[in-house]
């Protein structure tokens, strides 16, 4: 058996999820593979040929003791939804997705987890995109308290475009704007992926508390005139910030969802994102600039910083010239891979 997921670029919402706003992201054509058989005992051997490493557990190890990793907290999670395993399995795990680099490789991880233990598992189960989403965001961020949004496991299971609402109720639209190519590339920088995803939501919800405290009707989703004088001037840039992230996704969205759009609108709004991700989030670095610049100076439409930030990805917008685009990245240090929308989650299965 085989299971192929997705990694993901973030088009627009950027560091926006996990406060409850919209997000619009696109699954590309780097993909994680695990292919997997069942044993005759209780043991989960897994083999992780890219980093070299090896773990085993057992079933009991996910039920009886506290996650210590995704793969038990993806089997606890599969067990508390009626799922049993009286044998064991073996899997190899593939992958063409940049780790650790904002390119969504954790959670195309986790996403074919989900997938393939409902496979493995004594009466398989054919979970569809939305439940493979929301099991591997309980499996990845609530089981361990951590302080992403649910974008990219979204995005990875449903594939190709989609336009994500947290509030009041998840809601995912599936676009088809026909957007062409674009280019990833990975600046090879380190990132520190937990702390600033930590700093970025924690500050804002910290002033959106305030701004509720004397406004109880304040809703981020919808609202721009608000007072915030009694803010000091980095929460007022903050906010600010926010809400014309927010704003910038509404403008760019009517767009998307037509079959063709404007390609120049498209990379306008993609560097207006990243001019308020760099400036004011201060997620960019100095090499990912420098890689994105020389992109826009070989002709790229558009381009942003993608994932957390401090380091790993930006993509370019390159929908006639991507060749001539991943060079120019290259040159600037940066490892390069045009991309395009690849579908979500799909299982493959041997023939008996």
């Amino acid at each position: 058996m085989e299971v192929s997921t997705p990694g993901r670029i973030c088009l627009f919402g950027e560091h926006q999820d996990y406060l409850g706003l919209p997000v619009i992201a696109m699954a590309m054509n780097l993909r994680l593979q695990i292919h997997g058989q069942k044993r005759n005992d209780k043991k989960i051997i897994i083999h992780l040929p890219d980093i070299g490493k090896s773990k085993s557990l057992t079933i009991n190890d996910s039920i009886n003791n506290k996650p210590k990793n995704i793969f038990t907290s993806g089997i606890k999670v599969c067990i508390e939804q009626g799922l049993s395993f009286s044998r064991g399995f073996e899997v190899e795990i593939f992958s063409r997705i940049p780790i650790q680099a904002g390119a969504g490789s954790s959670s195309a991880l986790m996403v074919s987890w989900i997938n393939i233990l409902s496979q493995m598992a004594d009466n398989p189960i054919d979970w569809n995109s939305e439940r493979i989403g929301q099991l591997s965001y309980q499996s990845e961020v609530v089981e361990f308290n951590l302080p992403g949004g649910m974008m990219d496991q979204y995005s990875s299971a449903f594939g190709n475009f989609i336009y994500l609402q947290s509030v009041p109720k998840i809601t995912i639209h599936q676009l088809n704007p026909n957007l062409g190519f674009f280019v990833l590339g990975d600046s090879c920088e380190p990132k520190d992926t937990i702390p600033i995803l930590k700093r970025c939501r924690d500050m804002r919800l910290n002033i959106i508390q305030k701004i509720k405290k004397r406004n109880p009707g304040f809703d981020l989703n919808n609202q721009d005139e608000v007072e915030v004088s009694f803010l000091n001037k980095d929460e007022q840039n903050i906010f600010y910030a926010t809400i014309e992230n927010r704003n910038i996704l509404s403008k760019a969205l009517p767009e998307l969802k037509k079959n063709q759009p404007d390609p120049m609108f498209i990379g306008k709004c993609l560097l207006e994102h990243h001019k308020i991700l760099r400036d004011s989030l201060a997620v960019s670095t100095v090499k990912i600039d420098n890689m994105l610049d020389a992109a826009l100076d070989a002709g790229a439409l558009g381009g942003k910083i993608t994932g957390s930030g401090g380091g790993g990805c930006m993509f370019a917008y390159a929908p006639d010239n991507p060749e001539i685009i991943a060079e120019a990245i290259e040159k600037a240090g940066g490892k390069s891979v045009i991309i395009n929308s690849d579908i979500g989650t799909s299982v493959k299965k041997k023939k008996k």
